[in-house]
């Protein structure tokens, strides 16, 4: 089973169910035939930019992201919703999120960031920020306040 099918299958159980957790997912994977661990789930998880986000009824699932880039246009911004904070340690930044918001803020700090991010790495109420090489603080925050409302 080729890692195109495996996440094809991915996005497929994401679409169907309610999966709150990687253990779920992984463990239905693993009730499919497929051969994978943990880490392989969680890289698969990033390159699908499958993000956690709180449904209507409250409760935080996986979710594809194009499905949230819908959500996104009806409201402001997910991220305005769910931004906390934001610190520096370095040339490093944490931002803190609201419970369940850290992934869907990461992606979107992925995707609208690109010149100035190198990367995000999301917890579940905290992101870790690299900047690219070169980048200032000040920088970072008038790039991330383009669509977070960082004071």
């Amino acid at each position: 089973m080729t890692k195109n099918f495996r996440q094809k299958t991915i996005k497929e159980i994401i679409s169907k169910n309610e999966i709150n957790n990687q253990d779920v997912l992984l463990n239905i994977l693993l009730e499919k035939g497929f051969v994978l661990t943990q880490a392989t789930l969680s890289r698969d998880i990033k390159d699908l930019k499958i993000i956690k986000a709180p449904t209507a009824k409250g409760v935080y699932i996986y979710q594809l992201s194009d499905k949230i880039s819908a959500l996104q246009e009806d409201m402001t911004s997910i991220s305005s919703y769910g931004f906390v904070s934001i610190e520096f340690s370095g040339q490093l930044a944490v931002i803190k999120t609201r419970p369940g918001y850290a992934m869907s803020i990461a992606a979107e700090i992925d995707q609208k960031a690109t010149a100035t991010i190198l990367g995000t790495v999301a917890g579940d109420d905290t992101i870790l920020i690299i900047p690219r090489e070169g980048i200032t603080r000040e920088t970072i925050k008038s790039s991330l306040a383009t669509f977070i409302p960082i004071k």
